[in-house]
């Protein structure tokens, strides 16, 4: 009787403790977040959005370390901050929150690239300036430097801070980097958004940041439209290669040695990810990492000197050619795709390569697949990539 009675109080206990530890466990995700929704991110690692009763976060996760968020921006409605209504910034990410009022109507962006999605979203009046105007391509952005509604605020590294407080500047967009900061620009409490979507690994994860800027500029569904009809495009190209065997995929080196060091896209990369999608079997895709790798001359000779294929970038105003890849390192004329005349160039100042893989990748994998398999795309146009110019020197 006493033996079965212990057993009852044990029981009871035991019960308790679980019920105990339930209620806790109930009350910590209670804490962990308090959204309303949670927005689905198909393709982008690097940040996550979520709906709250007064705003909306945009989490920003650090590229170098993806178990740490980098910054929180607490999107909030531009007439609550004229009404003077206060907004209650969830507690999940007071730590690190910036609150920006949206929709944001004066920006600057540092790079081309966001120069260029920002106009693709048909917000280039949001535009009041831009670093480095020499690399943009967009004859409309130009066209507002030179005529001043644009201003020129000199190089990213070092713009000049004192027109970007001039300008009123609502926010400024500079992509991060790696124990690099932004100088003076930190200092004059500008928000800076910082467009880590150079670190995806996938072409369509770069191409999805455009619904957080979307959200910033007031213009989610011109945002989601684009993103989502780009993933549309993008599949359907990619299906065309999907079922080619090996043997009927021609082998690819990539771009060329700087100084004493050739930089290899890593397997992982969004770089390697799009050949592959085009029906090519990269020479180092076993080459693990999702950065550049750097190798020798002669490593990448070993390799990839019997490759069937060899495409590069460069930006330079004179077309780049054979006998000025020889020129420049005579070695590059050992390689088969030199000998065979079979090298695709991109020069970035004369297309609109870097404007164009972030919002429009699907044009850049069309322009791969009528390179490996122009059967597929007979009707294709080359639009970045065209065969370099001049015959191969002996």
């Amino acid at each position: 009787m006493k033996s079965h009675y212990s057993r009852n109080i044990l029981f009871i206990a035991m019960l308790l403790v679980v019920l105990l530890a339930g209620c806790r466990n109930k009350g910590r995700e209670g804490q962990q977040s308090s959204a309303l929704k949670v927005d689905s991110v198909y393709y982008a690692h690097g940040f996550s959005i979520k709906y709250y009763k007064d705003c909306i976060v945009v989490s920003i996760r650090d590229p170098w370390d993806t178990l740490k968020v980098r910054k929180n921006y607490v999107l909030t409605d531009k007439e609550r901050q004229h009404k003077k209504t206060p907004v209650e910034i969830p507690q999940e990410v007071r730590s690190n929150a910036i609150v920006i009022p949206v929709p944001v109507e004066r920006a600057v962006i540092y790079t081309s690239v966001h120069s260029a999605m920002t106009e693709q979203l048909g917000c280039i009046d949001r535009i009041v300036g831009v670093c480095e105007p020499q690399y943009i391509i967009s004859e409309d952005i130009l066209a507002r430097v030179a005529d001043g509604r644009i201003a020129d605020l000199g190089m990213s590294t070092a713009p000049d801070v004192e027109k970007i407080i001039d300008l009123d500047t609502e926010i400024i967009i500079a992509s991060p980097f790696e124990n690099s900061g932004y100088g003076n620009a930190e200092k004059i409490g500008v928000p800076i958004v910082e467009a880590a979507d150079y670190m995806e690994g996938h072409p369509l994860g770069r191409t999805e940041w455009v619904r957080f800027y979307g959200l910033l500029f007031g213009c989610r569904d011109r945002a989601d439209s684009l993103f989502f009809e780009t993933c549309s495009k993008y599949d359907r190209l990619k299906a065309l290669t999907a079922e080619l065997p090996d043997e009927q995929k021609p082998t690819v080196v990539l771009e060329r040695k700087y100084g004493g060091l050739w930089g290899v896209p890593g397997s992982n990369s969004y770089v390697a990810l799009f050949h592959a999608d085009a029906g090519a079997r990269y020479v180092f895709r076993n080459v693990v990492g999702d950065g550049i790798v750097q190798l020798s001359f002669e490593q990448v000779f070993e390799q990839a000197s019997d490759a069937d294929f060899w495409l590069l970038k460069y930006g330079t105003v004179k077309p780049f050619s054979y006998a000025d890849l020889r020129s420049e390192y005579k070695p590059y004329s050992n390689f088969e795709a030199y000998r065979n005349g079979r090298i695709y160039t991109c020069n970035t100042l004369a297309t609109t390569y870097y404007d164009d893989i972030t919002i429009h990748p699907d044009q850049i994998l069309e322009d791969l697949i009528y390179i490996y398999h122009p059967d597929l795309l007979p009707d294709h146009r080359l639009k970045y990539y065209f065969p370099m110019t001049g015959t191969p020197v002996r």
